[in-house]
C-alpha cells in the first residue's frame, strides 16, 4: 500500500493535481533582486513551536510559537554576566557537525508529527507538494497543523537530499507567513551543509526576518556556490556590521561596477543604507520609493531592517504572508503592529496569547494621556473589568468593531482567553455563539462546551456540534436542517460537511441533508484518491499536507464542500480530530 501512495503521489505531483483542487501557485522563490541582480538559483527540479491541541480533558490553546532552542539567541539570555577575560584565555572548542538525519524541532513528544509521519512516500513526491502549494491557507487550524507537521522531526525521505528537504519545508512556512519557524529549520543544518538550493531559501528567511545580521555566516560560502549579486551584496552588509566600513565600501563598489553596469540602483541603494546603519558607517543614503512598483523580499527586508517605511500601496499589493513577517518586526509603528499582529494571528502565524502580549505591549508604551483612546485599552477592558458585565461589553466592542470577517475572527482570537474566564450564564445567551467562537478559536474546547445549554439551536449550536470534543448538543437530521435554513446555503454546506466528516450524523442524514443542499460530498479526482490512500497506509503527514493542497483558496468561501468533508474525515481517521473539529469549528465561525 505504501509503493500505490509512492505512485499516485508521483502521478498527481506530475499532472500538478489540477482536476477537481483549486489552482496551485508560487512554483519558486521569487527572484530576490529586480533583473539586472544576476539570475536565482533555481530550486532542483522535483524528481510556536510548542504545540498543544485542542483536548477533552483541558482547554488547550492555539500554539503558534516556537520555543526558544538552542540555537535561539533569546535562549541565552542570562548569560552577559560571564567575564569577558575568561573568554579571552579559553580557546573555545570547535563543535563537530553534526550528520543531517532527523530534523526538526517538533518531536512527538512535544506536539510534532511521529517520524514515520510521510512513510514511504518519497522526497521527490513530498517536495513537489510543497513546492507547488499556495499558501497560506483559508483555515487558521490548518495552517497551525501544517505548521507543526513541517517542523516535525522527521528523517529525510528517499529521492531527495537532507539540505533540499530542510530547504522546502522552510519555503512552504515562509510562504505561510512563518517566518520565526522557517528560521528553525535553516538553523539547523550547518553551512558546510547548505545546498544551492538551502542557501536561496537561508536568504529569504533573513529577509522576511528583517535580519540582515542573519546572513553572515553564509555569506562567504553561499558566495562559492552561487553568483547572486545579493551575496556580495550580504557580505558588504556583514562587514559593515563586523565594523569594517572600508571592506563594506570596497564590496558595494564591486557590485556595482561589476554586476550594475555602475548605477546605483533602488536595491543597491537598499544595501547602502544597511552599511550605514553599521559600526562607523558614513554611508548617508535617503530612501525614495517614486517608481518602485513591487515589493520583493528584498526591499521588504531591508526597508525593515532599518526602519525605512513601505509605501501603504506596496504593502497592500503584496501576498498576505507579509503581514505575518511584519507581525514580529520590531521598528514598525504601533499602530501597524496592532494590524499586522491581528492578520497575522488569523493566518495562525500568532497565538491568542501572543496577539494579547503584542497589545500589552503597546499599552505598556502609550503616553498616559493618550491611553483611554489606545485600542488596547478595550482589550484590557475585556480582561480586567469591574465585573463580568463590563468585560462582555467589552468584548462586545472588539466583536463589532470591524464589518471585515477577517478582521471579525481576529477579535474573536484576540479575545479567545477572556472568553474563556467567563462563568456560564444565562443572562449572556445572545452572547454565547461569540463567546463559543472566541474559545474554539484558541482551542479552549473543554470551556467552549460548558456553554452548550446556553447555546441555543443557531451558531452556538453548529459551533459546539463541530467543535466539542464530545457530544455535548443533539445532532440530527432535524436540528440541522432547522440550522440550514437559518444561514447563507454556503455556510450550511460547509457545516454539513465537517458534521459528515467527524461522523456526527449518520450516512442516511448526510444524504438527505446533501440533496436538500444541492451538494455532493462524495465527488473523487486524483486528489480524493490520493488523501484516501495516505490516511489506509497511516502516513499523518501526507494527509496533512494533501489537506492543505484541497484548500488552496484565499476564502473560506471558496473551499469546495466535498474537500472539507474528506479533509476532515482524513484528519480524524489517522489521530488528529482534535485538530479536525478546530478546523471544522472555524468554517462556521467565519463565515
Amino acid at each position: 500500500m505504501r509503493n500505490r501512495v509512492s505512485r499516485l503521489a508521483l502521478i498527481a505531483a506530475g499532472i500538478g493535481l489540477v482536476i477537481g483542487i483549486p489552482a496551485i501557485g508560487q512554483d519558486a522563490p521569487e527572484s530576490l533582486l529586480p533583473p539586472g541582480f544576476g539570475d536565482p538559483v533555481t530550486a532542483p527540479p522535483p524528481p510556536p513551536v510548542s504545540s498543544q491541541r485542542p483536548s477533552t480533558a483541558t482547554p488547550a490553546p492555539d500554539s503558534a510559537t516556537p520555543r526558544p532552542s538552542a540555537s535561539d539567541p533569546l535562549a541565552l539570555d542570562g548569560l552577559e554576566e560571564t567575564a569577558d577575560e575568561a573568554l579571552e584565555t579559553v580557546a573555545l572548542p570547535t563543535m563537530p557537525v553534526v550528520p543531517l538525519g532527523n530534523v526538526g524541532p517538533l518531536t512527538a513528544m512535544d506536539g510534532g508529527l511521529p517520524a514515520d509521519a510521510f512513510g514511504g512516500t518519497s522526497g521527490a513526491s513530498l517536495a513537489t507538494m510543497m513546492h507547488r502549494l499556495d499558501a497560506p491557507l483559508p483555515s487558521r487550524w490548518a495552517s497551525i497543523l501544517l505548521r507543526r507537521t513541517l517542523l516535525s522531526n522527521v528523517p529525510t525521505p528517499a529521492g531527495i537530499k537532507p539540505a533540499d528537504w530542510i530547504a522546502e519545508r522552510s519555503w512552504l512556512l515562509l510562504r505561510m507567513g512563518e517566518a520565526d519557524s522557517a528560521r528553525l529549520l535553516v538553523q539547523s543544518a550547518d553551512p558546510s551543509q547548505f545546498s544551492p538550493y538551502l542557501f536561496e531559501i537561508a536568504m529569504q528567511t533573513y529577509l522576511a526576518l528583517g535580519d540582515p545580521g542573519g546572513l553572515c555566516p553564509l555569506a562567504d560560502p553561499a558566495s562559492g556556490v552561487s553568483r547572486e549579486t545579493a551575496w556580495i551584496l550580504a557580505r558588504a552588509m556583514c562587514a559593515a556590521l563586523g565594523g569594517e566600513p572600508g571592506t563594506a565600501s570596497a564590496a558595494i563598489d564591486q557590485a556595482r561596477r561589476a554586476r550594475l553596469d555602475g548605477r546605483r540602483t533602488f536595491d543597491l541603494l537598499l544595501a547602502e543604507k544597511v552599511v550605514g546603519a553599521g559600526v562607523d558607517g558614513r554611508r548617508s543614503v535617503t530612501i525614495e520609493w517614486e517608481g518602485v512598483d513591487r515589493l520583493t523580499s528584498w526591499r521588504y527586508g531591508l526597508a525593515t531592517a532599518t526602519g525605512v517605511a513601505i509605501p501603504a500601496p506596496l504593502l497592500t499589493a503584496a501576498p498576505s504572508r507579509v503581514q505575518g513577517w511584519r507581525a514580529s518586526a520590531p521598528l514598525l509603528p504601533d499602530s501597524e503592529k496592532l494590524d499586522a499582529g491581528r492578520r497575522a494571528a488569523v493566518l495562525g502565524v500568532l497565538s491568542s496569547a501572543a496577539l494579547i502580549d503584542l497589545y500589552g505591549g503597546v499599552l505598556d508604551r502609550t503616553d498616559p494621556s493618550e491611553i483611554s483612546a489606545s485600542p488596547a485599552t478595550k482589550v484590557r477592558r475585556a480582561f480586567t473589568g469591574s465585573d463580568e458585565g463590563q468585560r462582555i461589553e467589552a468584548m462586545r466592542d472588539l466583536w463589532t468593531a470591524s464589518e471585515d470577517r477577517t478582521e471579525r475572527y481576529a477579535a474573536l482570537i484576540l479575545t479567545a482567553r477572556a472568553a474563556a474566564m467567563v462563568p456560564v450564564n444565562q443572562d449572556y445567551a445572545e452572547d454565547a455563539p461569540r463567546l463559543i467562537g472566541a474559545m474554539l478559536s484558541a482551542g479552549y474546547d473543554t470551556r467552549a462546551a460548558g456553554w452548550a445549554d446556553v447555546a441555543g439551536s443557531g451558531e452556538g449550536w453548529a459551533l459546539l456540534a463541530l467543535g466539542a470534543a464530545r457530544p455535548v448538543v443533539p445532532v440530527s437530521a432535524s436540528g440541522f436542517g432547522s440550522y440550514a435554513g437559518s444561514v447563507d446555503p454556503v455556510k450550511a454546506r460547509l457545516v454539513l460537511a465537517g458534521l459528515a466528516g467527524l461522523g456526527r450524523l449518520n450516512a442516511q442524514d448526510v444524504a438527505a441533508a446533501a440533496g436538500d443542499l444541492d451538494v455532493n460530498l462524495n465527488a473523487e479526482s486524483p486528489w480524493s484518491l490520493l488523501l484516501e490512500s495516505a490516511v489506509t497506509a497511516r502516513q499523518p503527514g501526507t494527509v496533512v499536507l494533501l489537506a492543505a493542497i484541497g484548500m488552496q483558496t484565499s476564502d473560506w468561501r471558496n473551499v469546495p464542500p466535498a474537500h472539507l468533508y474528506r479533509i476532515i474525515s482524513a484528519l480524524r481517521r489517522v489521530g488528529l480530530e482534535p485538530e479536525a473539529r478546530m478546523i471544522a469549528a472555524e468554517a462556521a465561525a467565519r463565515l
